[in-house]
């Protein structure tokens, strides 16, 4: 699959991002408010772990531990591999794969990750059967390529309930998946050989080590399933939703390729397919990772998080100077709203067009 050329839309927009970073005093990269917020994050992950097992009394306590695990985990996930696996952490490598290692601890593989989520997703984003974060198999319909069954009209109440199992699937089902048939959807993974092998092995027991076995130490088995299955429900739920609310809502565009091409340059490409949300809501930000600056973060996967909000301002000034749109929903409701309204029409409608610029599709 091809795209056109790159065209005046991304040579400005690089020259005044270039210029952005030229004029300011901190770097794309190695940023120490970075390495602060990191800090702050997995200290969270491990007092929650360490409350959980060692100090909760009590199904209320455990309860609202194996939440704050669940939550900690995302907020590792979001931002401290996120950013180190795409190379957005440091210009040093070793202090990328240092960070983007915390992926592996938390049970998924990073060496699977990376070409899944920076190659197949981040380059063909939208595109039905090349983007793999499309595919929900039989269980959904997120894209309007994609085939409807008859129970998907019902998606738009029970997918937000199967987000909740993002994670279970992806540490015990799609890695081993992948390895096995060395396949992202239609991208080849490369041969891992024996180091990333052993990583892979070692990654898995380590997480079931202090997921199940370090706290079936001290408390009763069941105890030890039931609050891991909160704490993993409450991370894929989070997880899940962030994902959908940038790519899969109203304004999203869903590009259907004629002959393996598409008529828009990449980066146009990307401001079709990507929507920023509640950008003006700092918490929100903080703790997705600047995941709520979409636009941003696939225009410049290799810039810290840290830098979305004002790339965001830049981002905006050049695409209305030519003619495109920078989609954004002004809040996190508004884009959990649009969502829902995404998997409805979907899940209704056999075959439908989105109209220009609008956030709801219309039947054929």
């Amino acid at each position: 699959m091809r795209f056109a050329e790159r065209g005046a839309f991304s040579r400005e927009l690089d020259s005044a991002v270039d210029a952005y970073f030229a004029a300011g005093p901190r770097g794309r990269r190695d940023v120490p408010l970075m390495y602060v917020k990191s800090a702050i994050i997995l200290g969270w992950f491990v007092a929650s772990w360490v409350v959980l097992v060692f100090v909760a009394d009590g199904v209320l306590q455990g309860a609202l531990a194996a939440v704050s695990l669940g939550l900690s985990i995302a907020g590792v996930g979001m931002n401290v591999q996120h950013d180190a696996n795409h190379g957005a952490f440091s210009r040093r490598g070793w202090i990328n794969d240092l960070f983007g290692a915390t992926l592996d601890v938390m049970g998924v593989c990073s060496f699977i990750w990376r070409p899944k989520h920076n190659v197949a997703h981040h380059t063909f984003t939208n595109v039905a059967g090349v983007d793999h974060d499309l595919d929900f198999g039989i269980l959904a319909r997120l894209s309007p390529e994609q085939t409807r069954r008859r129970w998907h009209r019902f998606q738009h109440i029970y997918l937000w309930f199967f987000y909740g199992f993002l994670h279970p699937k992806w540490v015990f089902f799609d890695d081993f998946m992948v390895l096995r048939s060395r396949l992202i959807g239609v991208h080849r993974l490369p041969p891992p050989g024996r180091a990333k092998m052993a990583g892979f092995v070692v990654s898995k027991l380590f997480f079931i080590a202090w997921g199940l076995v370090i706290p079936a130490m001290f408390h009763p088995i069941w105890q030890v399933l039931l609050f891991h299955a909160v704490a993993a429900f409450t991370l894929g739920a989070t997880l899940g939703t962030v994902f959908q609310l940038a790519h899969c809502s109203g304004d999203a565009e869903f590009p259907a390729p004629d002959g393996g091409r598409v008529d828009t340059e990449w980066a146009a490409h990307q401001l079709e397919t990507c929507v920023d949300f509640a950008p003006r809501n700092p918490f929100v930000t903080w703790f997705v990772g600047g995941l709520n600056y979409q636009v941003e973060h696939h225009l410049f996967p290799k810039v810290c998080h840290l830098h979305y909000p004002a790339l965001a301002l830049i981002v905006a000034a050049v695409a209305k100077r030519h003619g495109l749109r920078h989609r954004s929903h002004a809040t996190l409701a508004g884009a959990l709203g649009s969502h829902f309204e995404h998997l409805r029409l979907l899940g209704r409608r056999p075959r439908f067009v989105r109209a220009p610029l609008a956030a709801h599709a219309v039947a054929e």
